[in-house]
């Protein structure tokens, strides 16, 4: 499981992401480089990683379920998850 802090700089960056985004695209367009160097490099949506939504663990992340391999596999165990059992592996 991933520390508290880890979890929280994540979401304090896709926080940063959603205010600048608007500004950056103007930027962009505009062409004014300059002006982007000057915004927050956690601004920037290349700086964002996909976490496990229950866990935290930043690999093994399946966009489809939003959760990492390893809880995945033990939800499937657990026939958390219709459709997918154990014996369909």
């Amino acid at each position: 499981m991933a520390k508290e802090s880890v979890k929280a700089r994540e979401l304090k960056r896709q926080k940063l992401v959603a205010k600048y985004a608007d500004k950056r695209k103007a930027l962009k367009a505009a062409g004014d480089w300059d002006g982007l160097d000057k915004l927050p490099k956690d601004a920037s949506p290349v700086r964002l990683h996909n976490r496990c939504r229950l866990t935290g663990r930043p690999r093994g992340f399946m966009r489809k379920f939003g959760i990492s391999r390893v809880t995945f596999r033990e939800m499937a165990s657990d026939g958390k998850i219709p459709g997918i059992t154990k014996a369909s592996w």
